[in-house]
């Protein structure tokens, strides 16, 4: 076994069993989340010893175009990619034996570079460390099975079932419902085994064709990391059997739309007690700053956690999206749910996150707002004891508000990096001004004769 296969994590060794590997995948997640970066030969990956990329793959916008680098001419320098050999695991679609390995990005000086999702979640952890904690988050996966849909014209359809109908809306939990595209499920299985990822629970949503995947609590940098993946393996099983996973946040008109809540709670570094519960296993003050922390910084976290003109469909009323602020125990009309628990488990759910969020920066950017409140110490609003799912002011519901609330939380934007924030907002605007050029259907049929 050569020096870096013996870097591999176990699932990785089992994978490759006693097979020669073919290929090496060489990936990095850009701004948008999308997996960027190369592929070659295993035994090249072997011997070399440095890999580049130009930092421009930072400054793509999600339509392919370039947005202006405000803190450097554009002259698109390399960047050194450094692999994570613990992240190492299989790309089981595949025809040949082909690994994945999720690399770092440094400058040629060997600094983390700051705009790099990846780089920037971790910043965000080691800000905690700093204060003696260790955050623990569990994100949970909303996305939609579809039926082919190769003309971006028409709408997004259900897939067809094994009934040969198409799935049904409004079957959230049945297990009938998701056994009619059993197959992917199977498959999504099977993939997340070789891969040596942990599923949870799967279950079917409210949406037709809508599945929810959870993920066990940990590490965020590594559950983010399996966000990551999952991403990439649910779309290969789904394309297996003829219709296509999407993690738009509102890909189908009149279905709810899809979430990534994150679970959150903060652990003594020295003790591994949850500093959210006291002796006595009741809520600490840390606990309410916590919150209080979400309440007063998700407002310009939510260019990150709704980060497409699409993802501010999902914030209507009475559509199973929080559109608010409020906290409550056990309360999901809320955006901030306390969900029952022991102790040692007491933790707080952030609703707001659309799953076309780049993972690592939508669990960033929560974990930087409860940052905010350990460190600034404040109370949150009341408990809200009622439904919540009204009309709010709390969050912008357009991505110009939110990129606008964003440049105005400086301490926010602190906690993230300033050079992260001015390149993420100048890749935002481009994508905004670009949607703003374009007529949609509603605008043709309802104005085109009558205005």
């Amino acid at each position: 076994m050569s020096d870096w296969t013996s870097k591999l994590p176990e699932a990785a060794r089992t994978y490759i069993a006693s097979r020669r590997v073919d290929e090496v995948e060489c990936v990095i997640g850009d701004i948008a989340g999308v997996a960027r970066g190369k592929a070659m030969p295993a035994a090249k990956f072997g011997k070399q010893t440095s890999y580049f990329l130009p930092n421009s793959i930072f400054l793509q916008t999600i339509t392919g175009e370039w947005a202006d680098n405000p803190f450097d001419a554009f002259t698109e320098p390399d960047m050194i990619l450094v692999p994570d050999f613990s992240t190492a695991t299989a790309a089981p679609w595949t025809a040949d034996v082909t690994l994945q390995v999720i690399h770092d990005a440094e400058d040629q000086q060997g600094n983390p570079v700051p705009f790099s999702p990846r780089n920037v979640l971790r910043r965000v952890v080691d800000l905690f460390k700093a204060q003696g904690w260790t955050p623990v988050v569990a994100p949970e996966m909303e996305f939609f099975l579809t039926a082919r849909n190769i003309d971006p014209n028409m709408p997004i359809e259900p897939p067809m079932g094994r009934t040969g109908r198409r799935a049904a809306a409004k079957q959230a939990y049945s297990m009938s419902a998701i056994d009619e595209y059993g197959k992917v499920i199977d498959d999504i299985y099977d993939f997340a085994e070789a891969q040596g990822l942990e599923i949870d629970g799967i279950l079917q949503e409210g949406g037709a064709g809508q599945i929810e995947l959870n993920l066990a609590h940990g590490d965020p940098v590594r559950l983010a990391d399996e966000v990551f993946f999952f991403k990439r393996l649910i779309r290969e099983a789904a394309l297996r059997h003829d219709c296509f996973a999407t993690f738009m946040a509102k890909p189908i008109a009149g279905e709810p739309g899809s979430a990534m809540h994150i679970h959150h709670s903060v652990v003594d570094s020295k003790t591994g007690k949850n500093i959210f519960s006291d002796k006595k296993g009741g809520e600490t003050e840390a606990f309410l700053h916590f919150i209080a922390g979400m309440q007063n910084h998700l407002p310009a976290a939510i260019a990150l956690l709704a980060p497409y003109v699409n993802s501010y469909r999902r914030y209507v009323p009475d559509f199973a999206a929080p559109i608010n602020l409020e906290w409550g125990r056990d309360n999901r009309t809320t955006g901030l749910r306390v969900p029952i628990s022991g102790p040692e488990a007491r933790r707080v759910e952030n609703r707001l996150p659309g799953m076309d969020c780049n993972p690592y920066l939508g669990i960033a950017a929560s974990l930087a707002c409860g940052y905010l409140g350990l460190m600034e110490g404040k109370l949150p609003r009341a408990e809200c004891t009622v439904n919540a799912y009204i009309d709010s002011d709390d969050i912008p519901y357009n991505l110009g508000d939110a990129l606008d609330l964003l440049e105005e939380d400086s301490a926010f934007r602190g906690v993230l990096g300033e050079t992260f924030c001015g390149v993420y907002n100048s890749v935002k605007r481009n994508e905004y001004k670009e949607f703003l050029q374009v007529i949609s259907p509603w605008e043709r049929q309802h104005l085109l004769l009558n205005v």
